[in-house]
């Protein structure tokens, strides 16, 4: 016994919505029609109809589908399998570090403002708010190397003139800024010589080295005061002399 569009629609777990589309855009070969103009669908276009949800649901979209054989063993349509395999592979590591970050909260090890590779600082009241938000930044731009040297660099307890730099005020002096930066060099250096991955932040950066530069540029601007951006700027060019010593 045929069946209308409704029941179709009902047995396929569908919408009469996407029947009515999948015909619109050529997916679903229209039935015959009664004497009284209702539609009479079969067994065909159940199995056609079940196809597309199934296609839908691993992925694939209406225009590919479309371009597909039914028995799916063209070369081009494994070629898309594998790169929807891939693609699902990706999401699935994705959903895995999210519910780990979830599981952090949950344990109360984080507080949820920074990424889980950096959950040793979430509890700590000495991390400014700068530096929780420049680590959000700089766990979407660079690369697993500078990721490692900062989840590092955090374990260690700050020096004294790191702690300067942290308190310094928006207002300070020329002589202030410029004596801070003088002698943020040694210890920069010093924390670039045990955490090497500092040294080029965004040699591996997914994006790429522009991509990650001005999203960090941006990112201190912004998070960082005028005085503090000034040092930084300050501390750049001289670590940049040639032939300076410590």
């Amino acid at each position: 016994m045929p069946w209308s569009t409704r029941e179709i629609a009902e047995l396929a777990g569908t919408s009469l919505r996407a029947v009515r589309h999948y015909h619109h855009i050529g997916l679903l070969d229209e039935p015959d029609r009664l004497s009284n103009g209702y539609k009479q669908y079969g067994v065909d276009h159940l199995v056609r109809l079940l196809r597309i949800k199934r296609l839908v649901a691993l992925g694939f979209s209406l225009s590919r589908i479309g371009e597909m054989r039914d028995d799916g063993d063209s070369r081009e349509d494994l070629s898309e399998l594998r790169a929807l395999d891939e693609e699902l592979e990706a999401t699935i590591d994705r959903l895995r570090q999210a519910r780990a970050e979830v599981g952090a909260l949950l344990r109360r090890k984080g507080r949820g403002d920074v990424p889980l590779r950096f959950v040793t600082v979430d509890g700590r009241s000495d991390v400014p708010e700068a530096d929780r938000g420049f680590l959000t930044v700089v766990d979407t731009v660079l690369g697993p190397g500078a990721l490692g040297a900062y989840a590092d660099l955090l374990d260690e307890s700050p020096d004294a003139v790191a702690l300067e730099f942290n308190d310094l005020p928006d207002d300070a002096d020329e002589e202030t800024r410029r004596s801070l930066a003088e002698r943020l060099v040694p210890y920069v250096r010093a924390l670039r010589a045990r955490h090497s991955g500092l040294s080029d932040l965004t040699s591996d950066a997914p994006g790429g080295r522009r991509h990650a530069s001005r999203a960090i540029e941006e990112a201190l601007t912004h998070l960082y005061n005028p005085a503090q951006v000034d040092v930084m700027g300050r501390l750049g060019r001289l670590l940049a002399e040639p032939g300076r010593t410590e």
